[in-house]
């Protein structure tokens, strides 16, 4: 095995090491049910700013020039305002996004 493969396998395990290790801790130190309000409404929060934050520089950067992406991002803020489901409002993004191009 050279010097190059044998990093990479640390490398690998170390990862898998630290991966577990985040979802491992809350369940060893956290017992029971949670009832202070703020870790709670922070904890039902961070898979939706995950996801924000994963894909909102990708909305206005696929598209040629940043404006359909933007123009796309608040009418969808706005339709999501109005409460509608994920799909229209995916939907009425991509035509948007489409007619812009």
């Amino acid at each position: 095995m050279t010097m190059e493969q044998h990093s990479i396998l640390i490398y690998i395990l170390l990862a898998i090491v630290i991966t577990n290790l985040i979802r491992v801790t809350p369940m060893v130190l956290i017992k029971g049910e949670l009832h202070n309000r703020f870790v709670r409404s922070f904890l039902y929060y961070v898979p939706y700013v995950t996801l924000a934050v994963m894909t909102f520089p990708d909305m206005i950067l696929a598209t040629p020039t940043p404006l359909p992406g933007i123009i796309a991002l608040l009418a969808g803020i706005v339709a999501a305002w109005f409460r509608l489901g994920l799909f229209p409002v995916a939907a009425i993004c991509c035509v948007i996004v489409y007619l812009l191009i």
